[in-house]
C-alpha cells in the first residue's frame, strides 16, 4: 500500500463516483451543495446519466468507471459487493476509496470467506486495490436519511457516522469530507473492524430511524450514539 497522505484532507476538490445510485446519487448531491465537483459514473454508460448531471449542474459530469476513477481527489465505490471485481484498479492506484458496500448473500450471491466471517466487505475491496487506501463509510445509513440529517458543523443535532481503514491519512481526508457534507466522524479503527457496522448490526440504517417501523422518520445520531452502537455489535455468528 502506498504511504500515508493526509494532504488529501485539506486539497481534495474532485470526488469520483463509481456507481450512482440511491447512495451514489446521494453523496453526489451533498457534495455539490457542499461546493466540490463530481464525477458520476455506472455500469451502463455515461449517457444513462444525463438527468441526474442536469440536476446537479456545472459542478457534475459523467463519465467511466476508469474516467471516474481517475478525475477524483476521493473515489467512492457505491456497487452491489458482487461487482466488485469490476472496480477499475489501475486508475485508482494511490487514491484514497470509500467502500459503501455491503454483503446481501441473496442479490451477491455466496462469498465463503464472509459467510464464516474471515474477512470484510472492504477487505475484499482493499486486496483488489492493493494500491489504493480504501475506507469504509456510509454503508450504514439508508440513503433518504442520508439526505435529510446533514447538517453544518455544531449543529445540535448534527449525525455522526462511523469509518474504518487501515490508513491514517486516508482516514483524515474522509473525516474532512464527512465534516463537508454534513457529518461527524467516528473513527472504528482498521478495516478490519468493519463488520461492527455491517448489515444487522445496532449501528448498521435502523440506528438513524426514529422508528425501525416508519423510515420516514429519520433520527439524528451523535458520536456517543453510535459508538454505543458499536460497542454491542456482535458477529453472525454470535448473534
Amino acid at each position: 500500500m502506498p504511504p500515508s497522505t493526509p494532504e488529501l484532507a485539506t486539497d481534495m476538490t474532485t470526488v469520483g463516483l463509481i456507481g450512482s445510485g440511491n447512495i451514489g446519487g446521494t453523496l453526489a448531491r451533498l457534495a455539490v451543495a457542499a461546493g466540490h465537483d463530481v464525477v458520476l459514473s455506472n455500469s451502463r454508460g455515461p449517457e444513462t446519466l444525463t438527468d441526474l448531471v442536469a440536476e446537479l449542474g456545472p459542478r457534475a459530469r459523467a463519465a467511466t468507471p476508469a474516467e471516474a476513477a481517475a478525475a477524483g481527489d476521493l473515489v467512492v465505490v457505491t456497487i452491489p459487493l458482487r461487482a466488485y471485481r469490476e472496480v477499475p484498479a489501475a486508475p485508482l492506484a494511490g487514491r484514497t476509496v470509500i467502500d459503501t458496500n455491503n454483503y446481501y448473500p441473496e442479490r451477491d450471491g455466496h462469498f465463503p470467506e464472509l459467510d464464516d466471517e474471515s474477512t470484510t466487505t472492504s477487505e475484499l475491496l482493499q486486496a483488489h486495490l492493493p494500491e489504493s487506501r480504501v475506507v469504509k463509510a456510509f454503508n450504514n445509513i439508508y440513503f433518504a436519511h442520508l439526505r435529510a440529517l446533514a447538517r453544518p458543523a455544531g449543529a445540535a443535532d448534527r449525525s455522526a457516522l462511523p469509518i474504518a481503514g487501515d490508513d491514517a491519512g486516508a482516514k483524515a481526508a474522509v473525516t474532512a469530507f464527512l465534516d463537508s457534507v454534513g457529518y461527524d466522524a467516528v473513527d472504528v479503527g482498521p478495516l478490519a473492524e468493519g463488520w461492527r457496522f455491517q448489515r444487522d448490526t445496532a449501528a448498521y440504517a435502523g440506528l438513524y430511524s426514529a422508528d425501525p417501523n416508519d423510515w420516514e422518520r429519520p433520527a439524528a445520531r451523535n458520536a456517543e450514539q453510535v459508538r454505543a452502537a458499536l460497542a454491542a455489535a456482535r458477529r453472525y455468528a454470535d448473534s
